[in-house]
């Protein structure tokens, strides 16, 4: 402290010097602040202000550098994620686009099944169609007969019925129920 106070009474002097009065008197208010800021930086220098200063300095310098470090960690850590979530949407994308794809390959194979079944389909009702036609066409053509059958009789039996007799007539009938039963035997 000793070190401080003589130079810088002397640097203090000759500025004094031109005012007229003495620099060393308390009357004078130069020299008094001159003092109290001497005895104020020699309190802080006892005090160990600046070192005390200079600490919390270090300190807070301290607390920051930790905090870039922990945020640059972070960062790192973000972006190892980001990383490891594009990564996974793009396995997920690429599932997906083969399950679409795998999907339509399906769809389009069971489009195919189900053209071919309709073709069998098609095929099986158009031979029963054509059956049931042709089956109709027989008995179309069963009927025609028989009812031709029934009319060449019926006409049959009106002309004999005018040509023959009573007597003939039981002929007839006596001859067809022997052979009927010359049949059954």
């Amino acid at each position: 402290m000793k070190k401080f106070l003589i130079p810088a009474l002397f640097v203090a002097t000759p500025a004094m010097a031109a005012e007229g009065t003495a620099f060393f008197s308390l009357h004078n208010p130069n020299f008094v602040i001159t003092l109290a800021f001497l005895l104020f930086v020699g309190v802080l220098l006892k005090y160990r202000v600046p070192a005390l200063l200079g600490g919390l300095l270090d300190k807070r310098a301290a607390g920051i550098k930790a905090d870039l470090d922990e945020a640059l960690s972070l960062r790192e850590e973000a972006q190892a994620l980001l990383a490891t979530y594009e990564r996974k949407s793009r396995e997920v994308q690429d599932t997906a686009d083969l399950i679409v794809a795998t999907a339509k390959r399906d769809a389009m194979a069971a489009a195919e099944a189900a053209k071919a079944e309709l073709k069998v389909s098609i095929a099986r009702r158009l031979k029963a169609a054509e059956e049931q036609i042709a089956s109709a066409e027989a008995a179309a053509l069963r009927d025609v007969k028989d009812r031709a059958v029934n009319v060449a009789v019926a006409a049959a039996s009106e002309l004999l019925a005018a040509q023959l007799g009573a007597d003939a007539k039981s002929k007839l009938i006596d001859a067809s129920i022997s052979e009927v039963a010359a049949r059954l035997n």
